[in-house]
């Protein structure tokens, strides 16, 4: 992969004071953006800021990288099977990006390989598939969930990205993003949001019907009040109405 530069000539970053809105930052020209999910829907969970970047014409590409079978509750549509779980998780990822507005072949499916528990093996296969998604895209902005997560899968996304990115040494910004399960983060930047664009991203997470529906029968609320009610409270941090907050690293 070519090294990629981020610097003032594409965000400017690093120059302003911390946090600040997306949306005063300027960028030259858009950039080339991947984003690294964990799980089929987190891509969902910063749907209003992929798609201020998506309207500004950056390439986004999405990588899913495990199948999210063990979300699904025994029986939800008919599937029983882990193969028939992840199919279904595969679907409502696709239609979730079709109502984005993202191609269909900005998507990948990685399926890597999990270790006992169900979470991806922290292994050479793992690491090669990782390095070689990216260097066929030559991202500037990753984006995927904080690693300072209880959630296993979370965590070892980042580890798997940070490993890599080290190694290659290569030049591009991690933007990390708060989760429902994120035990700490700094907010360096965040995306505001209304009414309007909360119900937008309300019927973005409803595409999820398998997490709507787990949600409904485990929590007692949505999978979108569940992701909505943590963008509230971010939101009364920065003073708006609802927010996706996220801490960046730079990394080269």
């Amino acid at each position: 992969m070519r090294e990629t530069k981020m610097t003032t000539d594409v965000w400017d970053f690093p120059q302003t004071p911390r946090p600040l809105a997306l949306h005063a930052l300027s960028m030259a020209v858009p950039p080339r953006i991947v984003v690294l999910a964990p799980h089929p829907d987190d891509f969902d969970a910063i749907g209003v800021t992929l798609r201020h970047f998506h309207q500004a014409g950056a390439a986004i590409h999405l990588a899913v990288l495990t199948t999210g079978a063990s979300g699904v509750e025994d029986g939800f549509a008919g599937a029983t099977t882990d193969q028939q779980k992840g199919d279904l998780r595969e679907a409502e990822q696709k239609d979730s990006c079709a109502f984005f507005g993202l191609p269909l072949e900005r998507i990948t499916f990685l399926k890597l390989p999990p270790d006992e528990s169900g979470n991806p093996k922290l292994d050479d296969a793992n690491h090669a598939c990782i390095r070689d998604y990216l260097a066929a895209r030559s991202p500037q902005l990753v984006f995927m969930p904080h690693g300072n997560d209880s959630n296993v899968t979370h965590q070892r996304t980042y580890a798997l990205f940070r490993a890599v990115a080290l190694a290659e040494q290569w030049s591009m910004w991690a933007v990390l993003n708060q989760d429902a399960k994120t035990v700490k983060i700094r907010t360096d930047l965040y995306t505001p949001f209304d009414e309007a664009s909360a119900e937008w991203k309300a019927a973005l997470l409803r595409l999820h019907c398998s997490q709507h529906q787990r949600n409904l029968h485990t929590r007692g609320k949505g999978f979108d009040e569940r992701v909505l009610a943590i963008n509230r409270q971010a939101g009364a941090t920065v003073h708006a109405p609802y927010a996706e907050i996220f801490e960046v690293e730079r990394f080269g």
